[in-house]
């Protein structure tokens, strides 16, 4: 048995699908199955309960990957040992990110980092906020980057930095004369805003819902760049974090427009899978994104929780 097979059975086990098992290990579904049968073999015990529907061990099954995941939680902790004791850091970080904070928050700590750290190779992934939470859970990625973190089970929630929302709009829009509103003078505009399954259109709405006001969305869109050129063309207005539309007010596309009776702010978190080991390379990364600082890290910044 070596360390892969054992990683691949993890996997498994943790996504219930021979496919995203596959896909996580750079492998073939076919060669997961052979593992699975391989181990099998070797154990002299069926692992996976085939009688059921759904993906389900068996109590030896049960038994191994309780053992496998102890093992490979040692080997990532040795690993993570002797990489300090080089006192050099290399490697591969891999971050899941909605688009908004990898294009707007992300690009001047990854500058940051990589200057001090080039031998380190950071691969960004931009996706939507609920396969994040899944890539993390998963184990497909080191850490995701989302707003308005959600509780849940087996993730850990590292908050970083909160963003102000502010109104966006076309200069020929009817609002954009004013630097700043009250919220109750949305009422009757159109507004462009995220799919209502995205956590930052929810959270608003309970905000705005809040203060009695209801707005009337015309367009729906899964990434902020969309939503930014409908408003340039006057499609409508929309509430936005206030950075990621710097560049267009600077340059005379969209006009900002603060809400100045109602704070409206967007906290960013950092997500990780619950009792993975932090590798120097990401924990001096985390340290940068939450304290703005590179060195040394303190021991007490090992513990996950």
């Amino acid at each position: 048995m070596h360390l892969e097979n054992l990683k691949i059975f993890c996997d498994l086990v943790q996504s219930k699908s021979f496919s995203k098992a596959a896909k996580l290990n750079g492998i073939t579904q076919s060669a997961v199955s052979q593992q699975l049968r391989a181990m099998e073999k070797h154990f002299n015990a069926l692992i996976i309960d085939r009688t059921q529907k759904q993906f389900k061990l068996t109590r030896e099954g049960n038994s191994l990957h309780h053992g496998f995941k102890e093992i490979l939680q040692v080997y990532d902790e040795l690993k993570s040992e002797l990489l300090e004791m080089k006192q050099v850091l290399s490697g591969n970080i891999h971050i899941s990110t909605i688009y908004s904070i990898g294009l707007h928050e992300l690009p001047e700590y990854l500058k940051d980092f990589m200057k001090e750290f080039p031998s380190v190779n950071v691969r960004v992934e931009y996706r939507r906020a609920n396969l994040i939470y899944e890539d993390v859970l998963q184990g497909a990625v080191d850490m995701g980057l989302v707003a308005f973190p959600e509780k849940m089970k087996g993730v850990d929630i590292i908050p970083f930095a909160k963003e102000r929302l502010v109104l966006a709009a076309s200069p020929d829009h009817p609002l954009s004369k004013h630097t700043s509103i009250e919220v109750s003078e949305l009422k009757g505009y159109r507004v462009i805003g995220f799919d209502k399954d995205i956590p930052t259109r929810q959270s608003v709405d309970e905000m705005l819902e809040a203060s009695d006001v209801e707005l009337r969305t015309v367009m729906e869109f899964d990434n902020i760049e969309t939503i930014k050129r409908a408003v340039e063309i006057n499609l409508g207005i929309a509430l936005l974090p206030e950075k990621t539309i710097q560049r267009e007010v600077q340059q005379g596309q969209l006009k900002k427009i603060s809400i100045k009776d109602k704070e409206l702010v967007r906290p960013l978190a950092i997500i990780r899978r619950k009792g993975r080991v932090v590798q120097p390379a990401l924990k001096q990364f985390i340290q940068l994104l939450t304290d703005g600082t590179l060195g040394a890290l303190e021991d007490e910044a090992d513990e996950d929780s």
